[in-house]
């Protein structure tokens, strides 16, 4: 296969994208494959791609942005370097972690010989000066400036709000107009934003690749249509075939309290919904579209907002969202491996085991793990697990709201409400970790193995790791609640598998031990 405009030949060229376990990331590998590009992701986490269904068809190393070492390998014979990374932290050191990442993937690009940098960040209003930007846009803006000055040829494309299924600029958009009849809003509202389809986002990406050595610049992409959010929000509900909103303007409603507000009725939390929010202070509308001598646009390109709303809508509705906001994990989350029985050398360890008989197939029982969360909730006591999450979005955690990429089917890596994929065994096992804000490290685990005439035996693990004192006394003071939570779930799964696939009379019971235990080595 051969680029376009350029002579290039696309065959052969090798690409290296980072960020592969983000949103855009994930959907940019099968584009680059499908292009005919050799593709090679990095990942501090690489088995959260093993489940990918591009994932044969890729080479995947793991490696860091912030760890220099671990970039030799990753580089080494490429020919374009995508750049998707970008910190979500608050606080004065994210921006001098992102600059000095930056600095250091673009001095190792050049050592290594690579022929170009692709970087996508935010698009920034011309005549705002740089200290009045918010931090997240100002640093997103400074990356790309280092890029550009590095030794690499690079290209910046620079987007404001990107519409597709599963964006965080999308599900705001989406949970803020369909949960609200009538909304009071903050004054950002009437600003202008230029918003852009994710099919175009990923069509400049792939077409970056293949531009002159020569091409050293930045790039606005957006799309066809220049809107206020509240023209957005009012262009939603007509599109999703809601009745007209009523939205009202509070001028007083600061960044802060409009990313709390965001995140009490959306599933984005305020930690992300903040830069969402601040970026929308200024108008950030195309000043060029020079990217169109490089990347043609091909008939329909670049795709309207209404139409951008219906794809993403119908994905939803189809469940064929292959990405989310939350596929990569936030900041701060938890990286330690699971403790191993005998030999984990970590200190305390908490458990709390369950079995029962099932009477249903292995198969039935499987379906009913493989579907938790999201909407079909955790099999019990609904109100218990509401406020846990709830009070985990008050101390800026992820909450339960983040809900599921698919209805039916998980993958290691995907989020699940306030929990990780961490491991899955189609069929026997699926395992979880906590992201939820706690003084330790937790995982719940749930088995589901062959029993006898054809039942089946589900097994289901809690595990606590506690840091530090407040560790054990939040262990112990959950406790007490732990046969009503964890037992109950497991009698509910039981039901819910014997329910589906029935093979004999009666509820199960409970089989084994209840009490949490602790261990110390």
């Amino acid at each position: 296969m051969s680029g376009q405009g350029n002579g290039r030949d696309t065959e052969g060229l090798r690409c290296l994208v980072t960020g592969a376990t983000g949103y855009i990331g994930g959907r940019l590998v099968p584009e680059l494959l499908d292009a005919g590009f050799r593709v090679r992701c990095m990942a501090r986490s690489p088995e959260k791609l093993r489940d990918h269904p591009w994932a044969g068809r890729a080479e995947i190393v793991r490696g860091d942005v912030t760890d220099p070492d671990s970039l030799d390998d990753a580089l080494r014979d490429v020919d374009v370097a995508y750049y998707l990374v970008h910190g979500l932290r608050s606080g004065a050191s994210f921006e001098e972690a992102d600059r000095k990442a930056a600095r250091t993937f673009a001095a190792r690009a050049a050592e290594a010989g690579v022929g170009r940098i692709v970087y996508l960040g935010g698009l920034t209003p011309a005549e705002v000066p740089g200290r009045e930007l918010s931090p997240h846009l100002r640093s997103r803006a400074e990356v790309g400036e280092i890029f550009l000055r590095a030794p690499v040829p690079a290209t910046v494309l620079r987007a404001a709000v990107v519409i597709g299924s599963g964006s965080a600029s999308f599900e705001m958009l989406r949970y803020l107009t369909e949960r609200l009849p009538v909304m009071v809003t903050p004054s950002w509202v009437n600003t202008r934003v230029q918003p852009i389809a994710v099919r175009d986002v990923l069509r400049y990406l792939v077409g970056s690749a293949r531009m002159p050595e020569d091409v050293n610049r930045s790039f606005d992409i957006g799309g066809p249509d220049v809107m206020t959010y509240e023209r957005m929000m009012r262009r939603y509900a007509e599109v999703a075939g809601l009745p007209r909103r009523l939205i009202l303007g509070v001028p007083m409603l600061t960044p802060r309290l409009s990313s709390l507000w965001i995140g009490l009725v959306t599933p984005v939390p305020p930690a992300l919904a903040r830069p969402l929010a601040e970026s929308l202070r200024h108008e950030v509308v195309c000043r060029e579209h020079d990217i169109v001598r490089h990347v043609p646009d091909p008939p329909g390109a670049p795709i309207g907002f209404d139409r951008a709303l219906e794809l993403a809508l119908q994905r939803v509705r189809d469940a064929q969202v292959t990405t989310r906001w939350s596929s990569a994990a936030p900041s701060g989350a938890p990286s330690d491996p699971l403790p191993t029985d005998p030999d984990w050398a970590g200190g305390s360890l908490y458990t709390d085991r369950r079995a029962l008989d099932v009477d249903a197939s292995p198969q039935a029982l499987w379906r009913v793990i493989e579907g938790i969360g999201g909407d079909n909730g955790w099999y019990s006591f609904p109100l218990a697990w509401a406020v846990r999450g709830w009070l985990d979005r008050l101390v800026g955690g992820v909450g339960l709201r983040r809900g599921r990429r698919d209805a039916a089917r998980l993958r290691v890596g995907d989020s699940l409400d306030f929990w990780r994929v961490e491991e899955i065994e189609p069929g026997r096992m699926l395992r979880l970790r906590a992201e939820m804000r706690l003084p330790g490290l937790a995982w719940l685990e749930m088995h589901a193995e062959p029993g006898e005439r054809g039942r089946s035996r589900y097994r289901q693990r809690a595990l606590f790791h506690p840091r530090g004192l407040l560790g054990h006394v939040y262990w112990w003071s959950v406790s007490p609640f732990h046969a009503v939570v964890f037992g109950g779930m497991a009698r509910n799964i039981a039901r819910a598998a014997a329910k589906a696939g029935t093979t004999g009379p009666g509820d199960p019971e409970p089989v084994s031990e209840s009490t949490p235990s602790a261990r110390a080595r």
